[in-house]
């Protein structure tokens, strides 16, 4: 009977060791969420998780993209000031030719120019690091100074919100009582979930970022496939600057000040290493709601915001040395 307990024990501890090493950041994001609703006042109300979550929407349809920058083994460092100039781009042409081609039609053309704008910049930031082997750190590093003094260019250093009518749904408004950029952050999970998964994009994006060598001798173009998620990931700021916009009803170039450490961090938080080849857009997804979470947490609690800084400074290191020892553990 004791052997018989022991071994039943003993089954229990590898299962939940198991299921710590497979599943850190899910448990870990449960245990907060468990511990912010008996806490923190009011977290647990629909109004607050779709607050959550709205907020979350911005911040993980970049993310996503960054996943698969950061698995092929580059970096992008400018996605903040880029969620600004893309903003600043659909206020200028909304501004400029609504009397000409009328305000929906002025914001399409807008938003069709800060997506071609953000995915050729992000494609040739590829091919830069290709042609004069600059870190993709350096060169995001300058485009995100110049992105943002490029943006106070376009609106003179002033905001500009000369949308139409209904524009601030895209960012504000409820379709079925759930903010509509959910929406958006739920088909760009699925897109790049799939796109990483299932697909022979997604397979050489890790064998890329796994070993560079190896890859290009069997055939993929590697620069190729650098660029390629540069510049999705380009496009993808271009769309959450667009609902940025609509959000706070102007483009400026303060917008999303500090958002490149952020969407970095819920993609590091996901477990996706800084070194290349291995990551998943699903320990994104629980990355960015964790961030969103905590952030929200420490509000309702009423933390300093300079306590929150350290915190997720904190979080940030935690969540590195613990993939660290989970890796050597498996």
């Amino acid at each position: 009977m004791t052997l018989v307990s022991q071994t039943a024990e003993g089954g229990g501890q590898n299962v939940s060791l198991r299921l710590l090493k497979t599943y850190p950041m899910e448990i870990i994001l449960a245990g907060l969420v468990l511990f912010l609703i008996l806490m923190a006042p009011g977290f647990a109300s629909t109004a607050n998780i779709l607050n959550v979550l709205r907020t979350v929407a911005m911040l993980g349809i970049i993310a996503f993209g960054m996943t698969a920058v950061i698995i092929s083994g580059e970096i992008d460092l400018s996605v903040g000031a880029g969620v600004a100039l893309a903003g600043c781009i659909v206020a200028w042409f909304a501004d400029a030719y609504t009397d000409a081609i009328g305000g929906w039609g002025a914001v399409i053309l807008g938003f069709a120019v800060a997506l071609t704008v953000g995915f050729s910049l992000g494609y040739l930031t590829g091919r830069f690091r290709q042609w004069f082997n600059v870190p993709t750190f350096i060169t995001t590093l300058a485009l995100f100074a110049a992105l943002r003094g490029v943006a106070n260019l376009i609106t003179g250093g002033f905001p500009l919100s000369t949308f139409p009518t209904g524009f601030d749904f895209l960012g504000g408004g409820y379709l079925f009582g759930i903010p509509f950029p959910v929406y958006i952050f739920a088909l760009t999970f699925a897109a790049m979930h799939f796109l990483m998964k299932y697909t022979s994009f997604g397979r050489e994006v890790y064998a890329v970022g796994g070993n560079m060598e190896a890859a290009r001798l069997s055939g993929i173009d590697i620069w190729k496939v650098k660029a390629l998620t540069l510049g999705l990931t380009g496009a993808l700021t271009a769309i959450s600057g667009t609902l940025i916009a609509s959000q706070i009803g102007a483009g400026t170039g303060t917008t999303a000040t500090g958002m490149e450490l952020d969407v970095i961090a819920a993609v590091i938080i996901g477990g996706t290493s800084l070194f290349g080849g291995k990551g998943r857009i699903w320990g994104t997804l629980i990355g960015v709601l964790f961030l969103g979470c905590i952030s929200n947490g420490m509000t309702l609690m009423n933390v300093s915001e300079y306590w929150q800084y350290v915190v997720r400074g904190g979080i940030i290191l935690g969540a590195v040395l613990l993939n660290q020892v989970l890796e050597r553990v498996r």
